[in-house]
């Protein structure tokens, strides 16, 4: 489950689509397109074109998941921080009314800014 208290997630990093569990793959509905999926050590966030699943897997064999899905046009505010020059990490910020912030780190080679203009779309 997202830590809607601490509100952070660890770094993030770029994996193929297919890397997606299959868990994953049954909650996305017809017509749902994975866009990217971004991995932690074991976790992993999948955007697609109408929400973020997070996926935190558990135990040691990593069978038992915590599944979270947030529908983009729940988010009332969002914010992104592209990568710089001396740090090379971007940021996603995400304001859910009555829920909370989550907050999202990723290493250079996340293209940010699409994921942003996605949330845009669907917020504007």
């Amino acid at each position: 489950m997202i830590d809607f208290k601490n509100g952070s997630f660890v770094k993030l990093h770029k994996v193929s689509n297919d890397s997606i569990g299959e868990n994953a793959k049954k909650l996305l509905l017809d017509g749902e397109k994975v866009i990217s999926v971004y991995q932690s050590i074991r976790d992993y966030v999948i955007f697609t074109n109408k929400r973020f699943i997070s996926v935190n897997v558990q135990g040691l064999t990593g069978k038992k998941q915590d599944l979270t899905s947030m529908p983009y046009n729940k988010i009332s505010v969002f914010s992104v921080e592209t990568a710089g020059t001396l740090d090379f990490d971007s940021e996603l910020e995400l304001y859910f009314s009555g829920v909370g912030k989550v907050r999202f780190e990723f290493t250079g080679s996340a293209d940010i800014v699409e994921i942003g203009k996605i949330i845009g779309e669907h917020l504007l």
